[in-house]
């Protein structure tokens, strides 16, 4: 099981289930902010098996089965949504009584998305709490307390809307458990002050990315990838309908993300490399990209790519690999703060998202959604990328 360093606070611990069509950027999210803040964060499978496929495709590998979990104190309870995911944990008895007894002895519980009126609701976990959920979801709930709104915290209980706003979500359990400082100091690592300050994205030499098949997403995975960014990216291209392949460089299908989730991949990298793709996707996470950096075959699709005017991206810290092999040259760019000053000054923009023919960079972590969402935009167009933002809940801006 995954231990996250302590960092000088006291120790908590946290549960979250996932079930057959769980939300995979909730729960991926929410896992990996609060392991970085130091909870020690159980991941549990409500299904027979520790392997259990998302709702967008992607497979996770959880720590524990819920069985495991039953005489455990939690700290926090926390339930990602999707469908029919929700389901899944509703109809888990283990589960229930593990949350009921949460809530009667006044510990924390959490959920996002589908599940406040899938699953809290029939458990009788939303009386006398104000509440909020996902849009699609939101007549369910006991109208005299139901609030639009992203985040709603009602004494033990929060719950929130969607994907889109998980980070905030995510962060606000950051606060609960480990105080305001920390909270401030989690929306300060994921990139979440900027917001304001950044422009969200700058777009120079404009070239047409539309195709006419469906466009095909490599995206290659290692051991130490950034899994907030790998499954956000992954979870919101196939919402619009691209054809997204996961490789792995390691030599199982199965890699260790960056904050020990277990991410299974669709093809090894080498057997993924015999087809064509339209962009190809390099995710940050310092150790992940020192073994994409090491990889043959990733320089080899990446020279190809570009020598054949394919696009091509990165996010967070991997633009390094493209400044090493000699990318980014005549272009402007992005990339995670700690690693800017590693481009040319000249590549250099400060915005979340930077689009230069036919390259896409993003400086990671929060931003990956708007990242996502820009290579929708590029090949469908802004109508089909803003369709998928309502989806997200996450506020949409040419």
């Amino acid at each position: 099981m995954y231990k996250t360093a302590k960092r000088g606070k006291p120790q908590q611990e946290v549960l979250i289930p996932i079930g057959l069509g769980t939300e995979e950027m909730e729960a991926v999210i929410m896992v990996n902010v609060l392991r970085q803040a130091g909870a020690d964060v159980v991941l549990a499978s409500v299904e027979p098996q520790l392997e259990v496929k998302l709702s967008g495709g992607t497979t996770l590998v959880a720590d524990v089965s819920i069985s495991e979990c039953s005489h455990q104190i939690y700290d926090l309870v926390a339930l990602p949504g999707g469908m029919p995911g929700s389901v899944r944990l509703r109809d888990c008895k283990t589960l229930e009584a593990i949350t009921k007894k949460q809530a009667e002895e006044n510990r924390l519980y959490g959920a996002i998305c589908a599940a406040p009126a899938v699953t809290l609701l029939p458990w009788g976990l939303l009386k006398r709490k104000t509440s909020t959920c996902h849009p699609a979801f939101f007549h369910q709930l006991p109208s005299f307390r139901a609030i639009k709104t992203n985040l709603q915290v009602s004494e033990g209980l929060t719950t929130s809307r969607g994907p889109g706003t998980c980070f905030q979500f995510s962060v606000s359990l950051v606060e609960q458990l480990f105080g305001e400082s920390a909270s401030m100091e989690m929306g300060k690592f994921l990139l979440m002050d900027t917001d304001d300050e950044v422009s969200r994205k700058e777009e120079f030499n404009e070239v047409e990315w539309a195709v006419d098949h469906t466009p095909r997403v490599l995206i290659p995975v290692a051991n130490g990838s950034e899994d907030i960014e790998v499954v956000t990216v992954v979870d919101i291209l196939r919402r619009a309908k691209l054809d997204v392949t996961v490789a792995s460089v390691e030599k199982t299908l199965s890699v260790v993300g960056s904050h020990g989730i277990k991410i299974v991949a669709d093809k090894s990298l080498k057997n993924a490399a015999e087809s064509i793709y339209d962009l190809i996707i390099l995710p940050g996470g310092n150790s992940g990209v020192e073994r994409l950096q090491k990889s043959r075959i990733v320089k080899r699709l990446l020279k190809e790519q570009v020598s054949n005017e394919r696009k091509y991206g990165a996010i967070c810290s991997s633009p390094s690999i493209f400044q090493k092999q000699g990318l980014l040259q005549n272009k402007k760019a992005t990339a995670h703060p700690s690693v800017v000053s590693m481009l040319d000054s000249n590549t250099t923009v400060g915005s979340q998202v930077v689009v230069d023919g036919r390259l896409i960079t993003c400086r990671g972590l929060s931003s990956a959604p708007e990242f996502a969402l820009a290579i929708i935009a590029k090949f469908f167009g802004h109508g089909r990328a803003k369709s998928v933002a309502t989806g997200l809940v996450y506020e949409y801006t040419k």
